[in-house]
């Protein structure tokens, strides 16, 4: 059962709202005014807090700024709830933090509705902290591109190649991604009348075969040893895994291969757009999770707090929405998402 915490200097309104929470499933925990709201937030951290705005002693606005200053409460939830319906008023609350803004009179379903998505919003937004700092204190982590090298150098295999050696032919299955420890590799393709061409030099300390990393193609190039080379190389599969959960090498990468050819860096844009798809699914199936009894039951959330999980600008999540309702994977009525296709969500989460 969650806990709301209630300011409400107005009695009345303070015993009708928390009777309505209450035959809505929720643990309430009132207060009179905001000085009582903040030592009752600090005491029992309520999964959110709903505060009035004009109160005694302290006002909604003194009480986010205790709650946002106190790394105990600093992340619980919080919604105002006010008859101010002046646009100043609205902007000010939502300056300083608050999670959500509803006027007075307000309707159950807008009221619950809310409080579900905010809390829901929070959950989320803690489990990803949670990660972020476990990831923090992971001392193998790859960051950049250099401890990528250092990962193939501690993990990876040794081959080594004589002058003018095949190192893998065109068609052939990828299945390394290499390193060169020493001498120089180039990679060419042949023409119909069988001209060779050159298409990249590889040489020590550089990566190379990755140009289909994004996906179970065949190489689309030939490389061949222009010295004696010795390579260190992983596995695709591995490498693959290693930038999906990096995403800042990623970005690297793309940045090393900005002046090769149009297929490898037209692989790693469809890679980026996978993501911003993958992130998308996830973050609906999180919040389905958080919020509904039944996945298939429709979602109330705004774009905005879909896009701030999920880590994307909202016009990018709106897009891939629209993308997946033309699919049959979700529906779209208004501010809900229903999940047609659960199973197809999961594939792409």
């Amino acid at each position: 059962m969650k806990h709301v915490l209630l300011i409400e200097d107005d009695v009345i309104l303070r015993e009708n709202t928390a009777e309505l929470l209450e035959l809505s499933g929720y643990e309430v925990e009132t207060a009179a005014n905001g000085k009582i709201g903040v030592e009752k937030a600090k005491e029992t951290l309520p999964d959110i807090i709903i505060c009035d705005i004009m109160m005694p002693e302290l006002d909604g606005y003194g009480v986010l700024e205790a709650i946002s200053k106190d790394s105990v409460t600093k992340y619980i939830p919080f919604i105002f709830l006010s008859a101010k319906t002046e646009r100043q008023d609205v902007r000010k609350g939502m300056d300083l933090g608050a999670d959500d803004y509803i006027t007075k009179p307000f309707g159950e379903d807008e009221l619950t509705s809310a409080i579900e998505s905010r809390i829901a919003k929070a959950a989320i937004l803690k489990e990803e902290r949670e990660q972020n700092n476990k990831a923090t204190t992971n001392e193998n982590e790859i960051r950049t591109l250099n401890g990528l090298k250092n990962y193939f150098d501690d993990n990876g295999n040794i081959f080594s190649y004589p002058k003018n050696t095949i190192i893998y032919r065109e068609q052939d299955h990828a299945n390394y991604i290499y390193l060169i420890n020493k001498g120089t590799v180039k990679c060419h393709q042949i023409d119909e009348q069988g001209k060779e061409l050159v298409t990249t030099i590889y040489k020590e300390d550089d990566l190379f075969g990755y140009s289909t990393f994004t996906s179970n193609k065949p190489h689309k190039e030939t490389a061949t040893s222009i010295h004696d080379v010795e390579l260190t190389g992983i596995s695709a599969k591995q490498f693959s895994e290693i930038i999906n959960d990096n995403h800042k090498i990623a970005i690297e990468l793309i940045q090393l291969l900005s002046d090769n050819i149009s297929t490898m860096k037209n692989q790693l844009l469809e890679m980026a757009y996978s993501s911003v798809s993958k992130k998308t699914a996830t973050t609906i199936l999180k919040f389905a999770e958080k919020i509904n009894r039944k996945p298939e039951d429709p979602i109330k959330i705004s774009r905005s707090d879909l896009a701030s999980v999920a880590g994307i600008a909202t016009e990018t999540l709106i897009r891939t929405l629209t993308s997946f309702k033309r699919q049959g994977i979700i529906k779209i009525e208004g501010r809900n998402i229903q999940i047609l296709d659960i199973e197809e969500l999961k594939r792409i989460g």
